[in-house]
């Protein structure tokens, strides 16, 4: 099971993870915004508001969610340019 060290909202709904084996991955969760529990999303603030739980991050004071695994599995590794 993986844990984040770190999370970082950027732009387009996407966020910068940070795994405890040091990889960076982008991982974009526009495709999670149609789904009901994912509409107050849409808001870029309440997206930003973001929470390192580190087996998952968390939005909402809980009401949304995602783990670290999922992150892991959508996100593309962060290429150094």
């Amino acid at each position: 099971m993986r844990f984040l060290t770190n999370i970082k909202p950027i732009s387009n709904h996407r966020l910068v993870c940070t795994f405890d084996n040091g990889v960076e991955k982008i991982a974009d969760i526009t495709q999670y915004l149609g789904a009901e529990a994912f509409k107050p999303l849409r808001d870029l603030d309440e997206f930003n508001k973001v929470q390192n739980k580190e087996y998952y991050v968390e939005w909402l004071d809980g009401e949304v969610d995602l783990s670290a695994d999922t992150l892991w599995h959508i996100g593309v590794v962060l290429q150094n340019v």
